[in-house]
């Protein structure tokens, strides 16, 4: 049977915990400050630890590494009510088995000392000194489950030295999760370098990157060393890696392999000692398939992924990041509207964070001082400035289901309403298009003549260019 030691102040936490943990078959003891829990350990010393960080007395991240000492490195799981990027890097670094932000599932919970339990002694490196946690206008925001898994791989990944792949449509933040990384890094007092791939002439990215020396070709009146020489010692962040063309790709990918570099024009490799950092909002793999991307390049530099998921799937972010932004353009107008708060979190955001805070300084300028309110923020129109039309259609798919579900009363039959939203539009312009067509139609939509005839009865619309019966018309369409 193994002993757990749960130190919180939270009654309700704990009697949960203590619950869980006795029916899973082990045995449980509860704490309620840092110093009970010195004094209980040495009576049995306990196999796992679940610490809270806010504590009366000795807070828990201060307690943590007593806790080790005192149990022989016993893994602890570190919980908080406050969680953000700091606490989960100063958890990791101070040897925290895990991390865990409230509420939890308790499910969740017993997973985790389940893991816990088969891995009683953490290899990761302990930095000697801690960074700073001063906030910086760096800084990531977010309270849901998605962030704080953000928050913890960048913390697990941040002391090593390994290639970061982050991945996430635009405006997610990619590049802050790139400075986060090299910021609790032990590079963090050399160059961070970010490098837009996309922005560089695509006739010179090789020598932009690699540099290139004297005579290498026209206009190469001097040597010039290249973006990834000026960051040696630091992280590069090499943003939109997609866009790389093949050509570099092979030679970025000998950089990665023999930590050396060649400029344009030389046969003498430099070496190069750098870590890099790389984001894409695009389909790699797909990419790797079409042929336009390595493959070996791909795996060198996914040696650990980071995703960041969009704002819409992370909504419980959304007034937190819009209090973040608003505390820097204004602060007067927190805090926000109930109004305004529903506002915000019903949007679609498909620009995401990005979109966010330029909506939010749009609103600032028009308040003028005075409250936030819905009509301050940029028109529907101009905010879904999605990427493609597919993102427009979802996030009208989502907003359509948000105003369903905040609708009085219980929604039913939600799918057969959204058929009957959609169709008559798809169906109309398809058949104007196919100048009433019905078997072109069907192929098209991949459906059956008889479902299209069907459909186009239901919704009035068999009339719509309906064709003279004759040669390339589809007259045996109205055949059983």
């Amino acid at each position: 049977m193994s002993h757990i030691l749960i130190v919180d102040d939270e009654e309700a936490v704990c009697w949960a915990l203590q619950k869980a943990l006795t029916k899973a078959g082990h045995s449980a003891a509860v704490a309620s400050s840092a110093e009970d829990a010195f004094r209980i350990i040495p009576e049995r010393t306990p196999d796992v630890i679940i610490l809270d960080v806010r504590l009366p007395g000795a807070d828990g991240l201060s307690a943590l590494a007593q806790m080790r000492d005192m149990t022989n490195d016993a893994p602890i799981i570190v919980i908080t009510a406050f969680g953000n990027l700091s606490t989960a890097v100063r958890a990791v670094e101070g040897g925290a088995f895990d991390y865990l932000a409230k509420p939890f599932n308790l499910d969740q919970a017993l997973d985790t000392v389940a893991r816990a339990l088969k891995r009683r002694t953490l290899s990761t490196a302990q930095p000697d000194e801690l960074p700073p946690e001063a906030g910086t206008s760096d800084d990531m925001v977010g309270t849901s489950p998605a962030m704080q898994t953000v928050f913890k791989r960048i913390a697990l990944v941040a002391p090593r030295d390994a290639c970061v792949l982050i991945t996430g449509e635009s405006g997610t933040g990619k590049e802050l999760v790139a400075r986060a990384v090299h910021r609790y890094s032990t590079r963090r007092d050399r160059p961070f370098l970010p490098v837009h791939v996309a922005a560089l002439n695509p006739n010179l990215v090789e020598s932009e990157l690699f540099g290139h020396v004297k005579g290498a070709f026209t206009g190469a009146a001097q040597a010039k060393p290249g973006l990834l020489a000026l960051a040696d010692g630091g992280t590069v962040f090499l943003d939109e890696l997609a866009d790389i063309p093949m050509a570099v790709q092979v030679k970025l990918l000998r950089v990665l392999e023999h930590a050396e570099v060649t400029p344009v024009g030389s046969n003498q490799p430099s070496p190069l000692n750098i870590r890099i950092l790389a984001a894409t909002h695009q389909d790699l793999e797909r990419k790797i398939a079409e042929g336009t991307f390595r493959h070996d390049l791909f795996f060198r530099l996914n040696v650990f992924q980071i995703h960041l998921p969009p704002l819409r799937e992370r909504r419980d972010d959304i007034v937190p990041l819009a209090e973040h932004f608003l505390r820097r353009f204004d602060p007067k107008v927190l805090p926000l509207l109930p109004a305004t708060a529903q506002y915000l979190t019903q949007q679609p955001w498909l620009g995401n964070v990005r979109e966010l805070r330029n909506a939010l300084e749009h609103a600032v300028i028009l308040a003028r001082g005075g409250p936030l309110l819905p009509e301050h923020f940029p028109a529907a129109s101009s905010i879904l400035t999605a990427n493609s039309t597919k993102e427009q259609l979802a996030a009208a798919v989502l907003k359509w289901l948000y105003e369903r579900i905040d609708a009085p009363g219980t929604p039913e039959n939600l799918y057969e309403e959204l058929l009957r939203a959609i169709e008559p539009p798809l169906l109309e312009e398809l058949m104007r298009r196919l100048q009433g067509n019905r078997l072109v139609a069907a192929q098209w939509l991949g459906l059956n003549r008889a479902t299209v005839r069907k459909k186009l009865t239901e919704y009035g619309l068999t009339d719509i260019h309906r064709p003279q019966k004759g040669i390339g018309t589809d007259d045996e369409d109205d055949e059983p």
